[in-house]
């Protein structure tokens, strides 16, 4: 079956050519002249992928995005802005808001014809690694029923793709699932009365977030930004309720992983209260580390980040790195970080 594409541009001639390129390429092609009837189009059709021009009149690119990010059917679909304005402000905002792609006016058809095709390889590819990942969830799916159940309900819920900064809830926002974490690491922060940032968690593949909320019926307490780009599965709330109130076992294993959310805090803010300087910092790489599927293996993050998790100043955390570092503890390069020596690192004393 051919792929699905929508264009919607609002100059004929523009998006006349584009669907007769596409149409000649085998794509099975659906044209709107505005925002609001492209976003009815999407809607009714389902399409595998979407270009879409940024300035328009009614409703511009922007606005057509953000309404098919609400909309988990389409919210998954790879998302091209076209735009005259090559302008790093826009295409900025256009990423930052879930853009997969753009490509600047006037392109030829091998540009067109290069980025729908890559960005269909791409969603293939992501699909193959989701359906990987879900078989990996051992803690959650056994012989019983309910594990089965929810095993199930991942399965069908769409991936959705979020890029690197990208918020993917805010602090106060209603819960309305629980998030997996298919690939990428995702932060979730608080913020002081005073500004500044305190990071509660890094969640990496298999992990969830949000737990909390939704076993308390509560808003969401922190805010989710992706630390590198990240695909998630949003599991909504009504689906899982039904599932805890039927389902004993999947309550229990939502439970356990509950309490060991609620231990890391706790830990979390004994090393805070009264761990030295350089104990919190060995003790944020560590954690860090054990995130990486391999030991050895180099992780990035950002000295900003780096000072959120062990709470302290910038500053101090680039003094702190650089003692480390001429004590052959770690190698870092850029905003990559390699530890050399785990035994003295877990053995930092305080």
């Amino acid at each position: 079956m051919s792929k699905k594409v929508l264009i919607i541009e609002d100059n004929n001639d523009i998006r006349e050519n584009v669907v007769e390129i596409l149409e000649l390429a085998g794509y099975q092609v659906f044209g709107a002249n505005n925002g609001k009837t492209g976003v009815d189009l999407a809607l009714k059709n389902l399409p595998d992928i979407i270009l879409c021009d940024i300035m328009m009149p009614e409703l511009d690119g922007y606005g057509v995005l953000y309404m098919l990010n609400k909309n988990p059917e389409t919210t998954a679909t790879p998302f091209v802005f076209l735009t005259a304005k090559a302008e790093r402000v826009d295409l900025r905002k256009g990423m930052e808001m879930g853009a997969d792609d753009y490509l600047t006016k006037p392109f030829d058809d091998m540009e067109l014809l290069n980025a729908v095709e890559s960005r269909l390889k791409k969603k293939e590819l992501q699909q193959n690694f989701y359906s990987k990942s879900l078989d990996r969830l051992n803690n959650l799916i056994g012989k019983n029923d309910g594990l089965a159940e929810l095993k199930k309900i991942i399965q069908e819920r769409k991936a959705r793709q979020f890029k690197k900064n990208q918020v993917i809830y805010y602090d106060g926002d209603k819960g309305t699932g629980l998030y997996l974490v298919i690939s990428g690491k995702v932060k979730t922060i608080r913020l002081a009365e005073d500004g500044r940032e305190l990071m509660t968690g890094i969640y990496a593949n298999d992990e969830y977030l949000g737990i909390n909320a939704l076993l308390a019926n509560e808003p969401y307490s922190d805010t989710a930004t992706a630390l590198e780009d990240s695909i998630l599965c949003l599991i909504p709330r009504d689906q899982l309720e039904q599932l805890l109130h039927l389902y004993p076992e999947v309550a229990r294993e939502f439970i356990k992983l509950l309490a060991n959310d609620i231990r890391e805090k706790e830990e979390q803010l004994m090393q805070l209260a009264y761990h030295s300087v350089r104990k919190r910092m060995a003790e944020a790489m560590l954690r860090l580390s054990r995130q990486q599927t391999n030991e050895n293996e180099s992780f990035k993050i950002t000295r900003e980040d780096l000072a959120a998790m062990a709470g302290m100043a910038t500053e101090t955390v680039s003094r702190t790195l650089s003692d480390f570092r001429d004590e052959g503890l770690i190698d870092k390069k850029g905003s990559a970080i390699t530890i050399l020596d785990l035994a003295r690192l877990s053995k930092m004393k305080n």
